[in-house]
């Protein structure tokens, strides 16, 4: 999507007889951009959030997404001056409310209210009824007191009622629930579902109840939105729409999987047209920008006036300034439009790491600030005349602190490698802190570390392995199945870097199943033909045996002396292969982290299996061990240190995402629980 054509067709004189606008866009990025265009030119713009769905899905997942929407729209159908509707495809698939459900009722100060009433209409309109209100879509009834928290804003209210008439309304803070002293007239509220009369919403939850889709829960929060039927109508028809790009490759990728409600005929819909005299922009340097267009109209874009002088902007005498958080950057024969503004990265919110159900009652926890502390349950405490839940934390001295439940993700459980029990913290005190700062330092003496170990081994010169193409093609035969292209580029690769005189670091990241394994055992052959030892380093002592199994069977036709060492390996075995891997007995070797203390004749290729697994000591110890060998690390799922070293080039970098011939793919199922859906999972292994 180009916000150009957006900007050239809102300025056509057509567009004006337009009414209910509806542009279509790939996905929240590109509504974002169509509606700053829009907005520049006067028009309210109002965007649909992403929502992408699967019929029968639980809606319950959703529910900030479904807010959003009810809210955009509502908003939408309110405004009655110049407008415009923006929706991400996946969005409009679904069968949206009509607009005569989008109600309000306003409460004014001094009013008399019908107590009953209010609730059953609340009720109908999908607001939730709880004890304590902490976020949208929430009512409270406590006495004399109405607490809610309607769509629409970023406020929740308190009414204080004398038995119906309504004496005062203030806002309050959902988190201390102190109220505000200011009084307010009135408040509006708008539905947190649809605006349904009681019949309609009965109808909507029989609907429901009789639902054949496989879910947990069926109520209206579940699965309503599936059963909207009359109550809906499909955006796409009813607009005037119009696609901001052509979208056949994503109709035809969600059609393919999937049978939305809305056939796909109905986004048969007109592409706007490209702009003919309207281009895209890319300002670095505005002043230089400007100086060059300065004998045409110039608009400046900022959201405030301290962004415009900040900006050390030259003057001209027809420029204009549009104060909005948007970005529009554009060039024509008349004019130049610049932004000032820059895109805002959303800071991301820490989430719990922790679930209540899942601590028992003297297991130990850490909070962020306090420290070491003991779980001692959750306890309910009443707060201005409301009832809260806090989780109760014991320091030394039998110190308290009492967490807000919505507060859980500044605690997390504690962890200790050895299993050893930790000591107290005391409140107030220092030691914490020290601690943090001790493993700030830590933490950096490591990474610096790291940076050496990587630079020692970029400049000494590699192990040359020769290689024979004529042998290898002969080993590559004898796999038994035929390698896909992924494999032999990656094996290609391989062995031209070995082949190079320079230690190789490279990361070979593969989905299960794809065939990595196969890409080593053809480095560890490599090495095994110019003379040298070769190590496989696995975090678990199944994968370890699995691959000792699979190197038997790869190298059995060769005279290929393969070990193993890993904790089922007996006290004398394990000194004998010691001794076989320093006296050089022992070409090839497959083991747990137990390898680390080996000592090899002349080991050359160490190959670090699903390095995700491994502790950051434990790796750094199988780097000081291949400093001066060829490194190659295998994993799935790689940690981003490691993806970002193989993008940055520090490591050489393969990837396999080709599955091997009649390679089944895997499918995954949120089921109820099914002693023959389990059966058949165990028997298709089989």
């Amino acid at each position: 999507m180009r916000q150009s054509d957006v900007y050239e067709y809102l300025c056509s004189e057509d567009i004006q007889l337009k009414s209910k606008m509806l542009f279509v866009c790939k996905n929240d990025k590109e509504a974002q951009k169509a509606a700053d265009t829009a907005t520049l030119l006067n028009y309210k713009s109002f965007i649909l959030p992403d929502l992408r769905l699967s019929e029968g899905d639980d809606l319950r997942s959703f529910q900030v997404e479904f807010y959003e929407l009810i809210e955009a729209l509502h908003a939408y159908f309110s405004y009655q001056e110049k407008k415009l509707l923006v929706a991400p495809l996946r969005t409009l698939l679904l069968p949206l409310p009509k607009e005569e459900y989008f109600k309000t009722f306003e409460i004014e100060f001094a009013a008399t209210l019908n107590l009953n009433t209010l609730k059953d209409k609340l009720y109908h309109w999908g607001y939730h009824f709880v004890d304590i209100v902490t976020q949208k879509g929430e009512v409270s009834f406590r006495g004399d007191i109405l607490d809610i928290y309607p769509l629409g804003g970023e406020q929740a209210y308190r009414l204080s009622l004398f038995d119906e008439d309504v004496e005062s309304i203030r806002t309050f803070s959902v988190d201390s629930q102190k109220s505000d002293k200011e009084e307010i007239e009135s408040i509006e509220i708008i539905p947190a579902l649809l605006g349904f009369e009681e019949e309609e919403y009965n109808a909507l939850k029989a609907r429901v109840e009789k639902s054949t889709l496989d879910s947990f829960v069926k109520d209206i929060d579940s699965l309503g939105f599936w059963y909207l039927d009359d109550f809906a109508e499909n955006y796409a028809e009813s607009f005037e729409s119009l696609l901001l790009t052509n979208m056949k490759e994503e109709l035809d990728e969600i059609y393919s999987l999937d049978t939305p409600l809305i056939h796909r005929e109905s986004f048969k819909l007109p592409i706007i047209p490209l702009s003919a005299k309207v281009r895209e922009l890319e300002v670095i340097k505005p002043n230089a920008i400007l100086e060059s267009n300065k004998h045409k109209r110039i608009t400046i874009i900022a959201k405030n006036e301290s962004i415009v002088r900040s900006s050390e902007l030259n003057s001209f005498e027809n420029i204009q300034f549009v104060y909005e958080d948007i970005i529009v950057n554009l060039i024509s024969e008349e004019e130049v439009i610049i932004s000032l503004n820059k895109p805002v990265k959303r800071k991301k919110v820490k989430k719990a790491s922790i679930i209540l159900d899942e601590l028992k009652l003297g297991d130990y926890i850490v909070h962020e600030n306090h420290g070491v502390g003991l779980f001692k349950g959750v306890e309910k405490r009443v707060v201005l005349g409301a009832t809260r839940e806090f989780v109760l934390i014991h320091y030394q001295n039998e110190d308290a602190l009492l967490i807000p439940v919505e507060n859980l993700n500044t605690i997390d459980r504690f962890v200790a490698d050895s299993g050893s029990l930790p000591v107290l913290d005391r409140m107030g005190k220092a030691s914490f802190k020290k601690l943090k700062g001790k493993v700030k330092e830590k933490l950096f003496a490591i990474a610096a570390e790291l940076i050496n170990l990587s630079a020692q081994r970029h400049l000494k010169k590699g192990i040359l392995f020769k290689r024979d193409d004529l042998d290898h093609e002969l080993f590559m035969a004898d796999a038994g199945f035929i390698h896909t292209e992924d494999q032999r580029e990656a094996i290609k690769s391989m062995m031209s870097e070995m082949n190079e005189g320079r230690m190789m670091d490279r990361l070979l990241s593969a989905d299960v199943g794809f065939g990595k394994t196969e890409v080593a055992m053809n480095g560890m052959y490599m090495a095994w033909k110019n003379g040298y030892q070769s190590a496989m380093v696995a975090p678990t002592t199944l994968l370890s045996s699995q691959h000792f199994k699979s190197m038997k069977e790869r190298f059995a036709k060769y005279e290929i002396k393969i070990g193993k060492l890993d904790r089922y390996t007996t006290g004398k075995e394990k000194k004998a292969l010691l001794e076989a891997l320093e006296d050089g007995r022992v070409d090839m070797v497959v083991g747990t982290h137990a390898l680390l203390k080996a000592k090899f004749k002349n080991l050359a290729f160490i190959i670090i299996d699903e390095e995700h697994k491994f502790g950051v000591k434990q790796k750094e110890a199988l780097k000081e061990i291949a400093i001066d060998v060829h490194l190659l690390s295998m994993s799935a799922t790689p940690i981003p240190r490691s993806l970002n070293m193989a993008m940055s080039q520090v490591k050489t970098f393969s990837e396999i995402l080709t599955p091997p011939v009649e390679r089944q793919g895997v499918r995954t199922f949120v089921k109820s629980y099914d002693e023959k859906i389990i059966k058949e999972a165990i028997t298709r292994e089989m």
